[in-house]
């Protein structure tokens, strides 16, 4: 029996390119690296933008355990039912607490408590309510009840996201930061015990500007054309973050970068 619970969280899973490298390599990387718990930030699974039933079903079929999400999350009409139905889907948690859906789940895995809580940082962002405040509501619910405490923070600016890594340091197991679509080379366990990376990365087509059609993206930037997205669909990428947590102190002991190409055939190619 190992002494560490080992969590797999797989960056922005981006339109059907990202489905197809996740039902691939997911499997195999599981059993690889001996993995408890898969966690995948999955608000733009539908083309691009948003959640369906059928591309919800794929990734719990493939493995996965639980779906994170962002601001894109609204943007499919299966939403409201997916949030209303599904536990394991969940919105951030600072969005109005009228609307459908999870502000935390916990998760029972190898007989361990998981707690997981999605945030949407405000720079650069629509206007929602503050994660800080919401963050520590939540912890105020979870922290006596969960063995492992994970937050993905899906935000716009690397200051917000660092702030929210030392904020939660000590309090979460693991802050991931998700939603620009670029792996960042900062992972670390933070002085109190917090694995952190500013962003995990995008899962999907990288022959792409974060996943669209790269003409399309040079089109609007370079001759101011509105054109319509459409998600790229070569040279797949799986983007993510392996965890360690330690199940006697509860805290985060590694966290290892990962990336692997769809054409790596006979074996992966790990950034750490």
């Amino acid at each position: 029996m190992q002494n560490n619970f080992k969590l797999l969280f797989v960056g922005d899973v981006f339109a059907k390119g990202g489905r197809k490298i996740i039902t691939e390599m997911l499997p195999a990387l599981k059993s690889k690296y001996d993995v408890d718990f898969v966690i995948i930030n999955g608000e733009n699974l539908a083309g691009g933008s948003g959640i369906t039933h059928a591309t919800v079903k794929e990734m719990f079929d493939a493995g996965v355990d639980c779906i994170t999400s962002g601001n894109h999350i609204w943007r499919q009409y299966d939403a409201f039912s997916i949030l209303e139905e599904e536990s394991r889907v969940l919105r951030p948690a600072n969005y109005p607490h009228s609307l459908p859906g999870n502000e935390y789940f916990i998760f029972s895995k190898n007989g361990y408590k998981i707690a997981v809580f999605n945030l949407l940082g405000r720079v650069f962002m629509d206007p929602i309510n503050s994660p800080f405040e919401k963050a520590d509501q939540i912890l105020e619910e979870v922290s006596d009840k969960s063995d492992f405490i994970v937050c993905d923070f899906h935000a716009e600016t690397t200051s917000e996201k660092v702030a929210m890594g030392w904020y939660l340091n000590g309090r979460v197991t693991a802050v991931f930061g998700t939603h620009t679509h670029i792996q960042t080379a900062d992972e670390r366990i933070l002085d109190k015990g917090t694995a952190y990376i500013t962003d995990a990365g995008m899962t999907g087509s990288y022959d792409s500007v974060i996943g669209v059609e790269t003409e399309i993206i040079l089109k609007r930037l370079v001759e101011y054309r509105n054109e319509r997205f459409k998600p790229a669909k070569n040279n797949l990428w799986l983007s993510a973050v392996l965890t360690e947590f330690d199940k006697n102190t509860k805290k985060a002991v590694s966290i290892e970068r990962i990336q692997i190409r769809e054409v790596d055939k006979n074996g992966f190619f790990v950034k750490g």
